[in-house]
């Protein structure tokens, strides 16, 4: 019988012992965690070891790590879990050496792989002539090809044809992310391995002391950048101090790109002060700053995630953007913004609440809103800087829209503008069809002479007789269904002002 306890007991006491040396500590390699000292060399070091080692990564309980402006990055390819850790990024000082390192980074041990032996690829294209040892996500550009050129304040002459997807060993792409574009010239094409194993981040309460830098776009990452696949980013906080009337935006305290399933759930973020520069036009305008920010990536998803300051506060600008991505989903946040730039394809926002800079789009395939409020000008922006396309079908369904935040004002449910005198690189469409299931419309504090609420806002106010010609035609929606909606000022929901130019819209009220 003591045999048997005595193996017992070293079975356990061997258990625990391989638990243990499973996880290492900061303060295991010199972190002090007393918010002054600088700990950044100590938790390089301590991620360097867990990577090469198969290691855990754990922060010392009641630890404030430090931060402070060297030109270095932590390479993240374990676990962790930063508990009630705090963290202190201090970007006060003019002389941080290098505002584009990110303070940690999430890679993969797999390299990625140049692919130079597929020469075209055709837009929704099911199979590529590809054989590869991990299914990958795929990043390919055309630099003879220019898309998204930018009109208005901060215009610009675009930026080369870029598209994502996912393909496994054999090359079948993952319908559910097409190719949204023909590539009749590929310039660079590149597969990044997709890891079979999630890697999850936890914890932690993170605070930038903001840069106080001149309002220029020079934009600070100093935050996380995700560019592994198979992510999951849990209970995470951001907070912003230090924020005066001038300074450098932000491209993201949390930054993902290049990767596809991505997770952030139960974390909170912050909204960045509005700062004002001079765009391309030589005019004043205001500049984005972002807590987050989705480029080049697909199926990212967030999940019961908030910010710390005011979604309605008009003096902090949109905590959220996106480029270049696909199948992006919030369920259950409360942000100021949801915002793609360059082109989003098929999203998700159920269950949420959007802020004072509301949803602001352009891409294609579908936009589905469910079970949200939205208190932004419009319940959907089609961003006119980028030709207020959306090709593709909108669904509104149980939502509401309080406009403005209910400061008085028109109520119009899709915002935008398009000339048809501007070439963006591409046929602008707006939605095929949106059809709006259940909706509240907040419009009590209308103003005098108030007809109702409007479907669309005046698109072209040249647009007004048949005599007019496009010279870049922009598509009109086919075809609008409308149910069970709620109009608060008891007025009918109107088409729009111009009622010439949406006059073959089918408007089926059921």
């Amino acid at each position: 019988m003591k045999i048997l306890v005595a193996i017992f007991l070293l079975s356990q006491f061997c258990f625990n012992q391989q638990t243990v040396d499973n996880v290492v500590y900061y303060s295991e390699f010199g972190a002090v965690g007393d918010g002054v000292t600088d700990d950044f060399d100590a938790i390089i070091a301590t991620h360097a070891h867990a990577n090469e080692n198969g290691k855990k990564v754990r922060a010392n309980s009641g630890a404030t790590y430090y931060i402070g402006k060297d030109s270095k990055t932590a390479i993240i390819q374990t676990d962790v879990d930063w508990a009630d850790a705090r963290f202190i990024i201090d970007d006060s000082e003019v002389t941080v050496e290098n505002r584009n390192r990110h303070v940690f980074n999430l890679t993969s041990k797999l390299p990625s792989e140049q692919i130079t032996s597929v020469k075209t690829l055709a837009k929704n294209q099911e199979k590529i002539d590809l054989l590869l040892d991990y299914n990958s996500f795929i990043v390919v550009i055309d630099n003879t090809t220019m898309r998204y050129i930018r009109y208005g304040l901060n215009q610009n002459s675009g930026s080369a044809q870029t598209d994502v997807f996912v393909v496994d060993t054999k090359g079948n792409v993952d319908m559910q992310a097409p190719i949204i574009w023909d590539y009749n010239n590929i310039s660079s094409m590149t597969a990044y391995p997709i890891d079979t194993e999630m890697l999850t981040i936890k914890g932690g309460h993170f605070t930038t002391i903001a840069n106080q830098a001149e309002s220029r776009y020079t934009y600070y990452s100093r935050g996380i950048n995700i560019s592994r696949s198979n992510v999951v980013v849990d209970g995470i906080t951001h907070a912003v101090t230090g924020e005066l009337a001038h300074g450098a935006p932000y491209g993201g305290f949390i930054s993902i790109s290049n990767c596809t399933e991505v997770t952030v759930q139960n974390s909170v973020f912050s909204g960045r002060m509005t700062y004002n520069t001079i765009g391309n036009a030589n005019l004043p305008v205001s500049m984005g700053s972002y807590d987050i920010t989705v480029n080049r990536s697909t199926n990212v998803t967030f999940i019961n995630c908030t910010q710390l300051n005011d979604i309605n506060d008009r003096k902090f600008w949109g905590i959220f953007a996106s480029n270049y991505s696909k199948n992006i989903t919030f369920d259950n946040v409360v942000f100021s913004r949801f915002d793609a730039h360059m082109g989003v394809a098929n999203t998700t926002i159920k269950n949420s609440v959007l802020g004072h800079q509301g949803i602001n789009i352009i891409g294609s395939g579908l936009f589905l809103i469910e079970n949200t409020e939205v208190r932004g000008n419009n319940f959907i922006n089609l961003r006119n800087d980028y030709g207020s396309t959306w090709e593709g079908e909108v669904i509104i369904k149980n939502c509401k829209f309080v406009p403005r935040n209910g400061a008085r004002g028109d109520a119009v449910l899709f915002g935008g503008s398009n000339s048809g005198m501007h070439n963006f690189g591409y046929t602008c469409y707006m939605p095929k069809k949106i059809t709006i299931d259940g909706l509240v419309i907040d419009d009590s504090n209308h103003p005098e002479n108030y007809a109702g609420p409007k479907i669309f806002a005046n698109f072209n106010s040249e647009y007004t007789n048949a005599d007019f010609e496009q010279k870049y035609p922009y598509i009109i929606t086919e075809e609008i269904i409308v149910k069970n909606t709620t109009i608060n000022s008891d007025k009918s929901l109107i088409i729009s002002n111009n009622s010439f130019m949406f006059s073959n819209v089918v408007v089926k009220k059921l």
